[in-house]
């Protein structure tokens, strides 16, 4: 068992964050096209709309290397002791010259936070009927490898620690971030327990062929797609993907890097979309009497953490989630 794992109040939402989530490289993040303050952007749109306050968010541990070892091996931890190493998961390459304590400090250890968040938010969703950590969802690290600001595996490790605590027998990934998520997929290549659909952006990184073939439905887009093929994909594939395989819980990637205008992701996914995008995904959750973890993923722009809290809301006044103790 993780000391992740605790109990929260039932005055307590299962809405996940610590303020040490966000990056500060002493102003050196605004050199990356990432938002490094999204996180703590969500929770303040969040108390603005007077949705929760303080004592309502669950502040998790940091994920410590015990925690980790579930799924990452030791030579790649090991490896995060160098700075250029960092730097390459990170994609900022000054970064490589800084001292590793810094880095640690500055930027591992708010990724460790999140992934605590992460593990923290499985065990919360099979008690509340869901849960959502404000960060993780670094789908491209696996156990051995980090890449695309993904430094830890915090996806398979959520399932991976729910599985070993045999608190569930299966787990279904749904991956609607606009890349593909290569991370978890070769953790899980020829694990049957474990079912991923994934609909990203083909014609964009990381383009993982030895990845693609763990993803059970896959569902590949172009470059540009609109809102009414996006949601009639989505609708169609998730209903099948739960009538081929009935998952004990379900892992939400939920990236907003679909939105038109990210220059990463490429496609033209509009602010109404991507929040009923959500939307879909919680409701069929709840007709199928599903636990769902949601996870905030890919998002490049300094607007996208207004519109996940904006989706969030909408959650709440769609009946999607609520803020009592009991399971939705």
């Amino acid at each position: 068992m993780t000391s992740l794992y605790f109990d929260i109040s039932d005055s307590q939402w299962p809405i996940i964050y610590h303020e040490k989530y966000n990056v500060s490289f002493l102003g050196l993040e605004k050199m990356h096209v990432f938002d490094a303050k999204k996180w703590g952007n969500i929770i303040k749109h969040l108390k603005d709309e007077e949705l929760i306050d303080d004592e309502s968010i669950v502040k998790p541990q940091e994920a410590k290397k015990s925690d980790l070892l579930a799924v990452h091996t030791k030579k790649y931890l090991r490896s995060l002791n160098w700075s250029a190493k960092v730097a390459m998961i990170a994609e900022v390459p000054v970064v490589a010259f800084l001292p590793n304590a810094f880095v640690q400090y500055a930027y591992l250890r708010p990724m460790r936070l999140q992934t605590g968040g992460s593990i923290l938010a499985g065990k919360l969703a099979l008690e509340r009927g869901w849960a959502i950590n404000v960060g993780g969802g670094f789908h491209h690290c696996s156990g051995d490898r980090g890449g695309g600001f993904c430094p830890y595996a915090d996806i398979s490790l959520l399932i991976r620690w729910l599985l070993d605590s045999q608190m569930i027998q299966n787990a279904m990934i749904v991956d609607l971030d606009a890349h593909q998520g290569n991370g978890y997929a070769r953790d899980f290549l020829g694990v049957p327990e474990v079912y991923i659909m994934d609909m990203y952006n083909r014609d964009i990184y990381p383009k993982d062929k030895q990845a693609k073939k763990a993803i059970r439905r896959k569902v590949e887009l172009r470059c540009k797609v609109e809102d009414m093929e996006y949601m009639l994909k989505l609708r169609q594939n998730l209903k099948a993907a739960l009538e081929e395989f009935r998952p004990d819980i379900l892992v939400y990637n939920a990236g907003t890097d679909i939105l038109n205008t990210d220059p990463l992701g490429l496609m033209w996914i509009t602010e109404l979309g991507i929040i009923k995008r959500d939307e879909f995904v919680f409701q069929i959750c709840k007709e199928h009497n599903i636990p769902i973890v949601m996870l905030t993923s890919g998002g490049y722009l300094r607007k996208t953490a207004k519109i996940i809290a904006d989706s969030i809301v909408n959650l709440y006044n769609k009946g999607l989630i609520s803020g009592n103790g009991e399971k939705d």
